[in-house]
């Protein structure tokens, strides 16, 4: 097993008028040496978990141990080795890309030969070397996000804390991104990436799954999916469109959740529930009834506690995309 580099011990977080904590009590171990996934809704408790993580939020009980120190007690320590690129990165837009790589270098105090070999590296790395004139505020969404990655690795950071890297990128930049990451996860960096994209979740090797400031879950996202196999099925009518298909399933006790994907129904059952259930239920117009192969969502929909007799909650909570 990787290195623990991050250790998590009760850590809580509150902030005044709110019924629940955004981070309740947590306990988890995050590795090195490859990608954990932090993973779940807007409100869910990820920004606040990471900047407790980088230093920048104190808790209100237990503690956080990253690389040995306490973000809070060991800032100066913490900050040497740590690299943090939160949702908006502070990129300077009018200044060029080398001369945001120079501002940071400076913040850093990386100097002379180093730094050269620093921006030699990272512009390779980001494939930015022929942009290295152009403004910042000029960049496409997905060359931005590669800046700011450049500019937190230019004090070559043991951790690198990401949130939402993958908000407003097009899917040809996220997978060059999400190659990039891996890189740097294979070489030893941990690497602790916020989203609430459940298709990026299933790139990471490890994820950690909250809700409202709990963690539900922490292992790999295919121990997670396959927890749901032979429970996840699609079905359409030729005698009924999608929605009421949709409305009258979610009526079924058998049924924890459903939505509408492509052209059918896409269906979640309880587990002791059956298809031949489902095709014999009262009320239930002439169907036609697959299995289908599980998906990462469908287990978090179930951690979730279904959608009950309403469309699912990942509609309004959660992200899915493609490519």
């Amino acid at each position: 097993m990787s290195e623990a580099v991050i250790t998590l011990n009760g850590l809580t977080k509150r902030f005044a008028g709110m019924d629940k904590p955004a981070v309740a009590p947590l306990d988890c171990t995050i590795h090195s040496g490859y990608v954990t996934g932090l993973v779940g809704p807007d409100g869910a408790g990820k920004t606040t978990l990471m900047r407790m993580l980088a230093g920048l939020l104190k808790a209100d009980g237990g503690n956080a141990s990253v690389l040995g120190f306490d973000p809070i007690q060991n800032d100066s320590e913490l900050h040497a080795v740590l690299g943090y690129m939160p949702q908006k990165f502070g990129l300077y837009e009018d200044l060029t890309v080398m001369e945001n790589l120079n501002l940071y270098a400076d913040l850093r105090s990386v100097t002379g030969e180093t730094r050269e070999k620093t921006f030699a590296r990272l512009l390779e790395f980001t494939a930015l070397g022929p942009f290295t004139g152009r403004l910042a505020g000029i960049l496409s969404g997905g060359m931005k996000e590669k800046l700011g990655l450049g500019c937190t690795l230019v004090g070559e950071p043991k951790v690198l804390l990401l949130d939402e890297p993958g908000v407003g990128v097009d899917p040809s930049s996220r997978r060059e991104l999400w190659q990039m990451v891996h890189e740097l996860a294979g070489d030893g960096m941990l690497i602790l990436w916020s989203t609430s994209y459940l298709d990026e979740a299933e790139q990471c090797r490890d994820v950690l799954l909250m809700n409202e400031g709990e963690l539900l879950y922490q292992g790999e996202p295919k121990a997670l999916t396959q927890t749901m196999a032979g429970r996840s099925f699609l079905m359409s009518s030729p005698q009924e469109n999608n929605r009421k298909l949709l409305q009258r399933a979610l009526r079924l006790p058998q049924v924890s959740d459903g939505m509408i994907q492509g052209r059918s129904v896409r269906l979640i059952l309880k587990k002791e529930a059956t298809a031949a259930d489902i095709r014999q239920a009262e009320g239930m117009p002439e169907i036609t009834l697959n299995e289908t192969a599980p998906r990462c969502e469908d287990a978090f929909i179930e951690l979730l506690g279904g959608a009950g007799t309403s469309e699912s909650p990942l509609g309004s909570i959660l992200h899915t995309v493609e490519g």
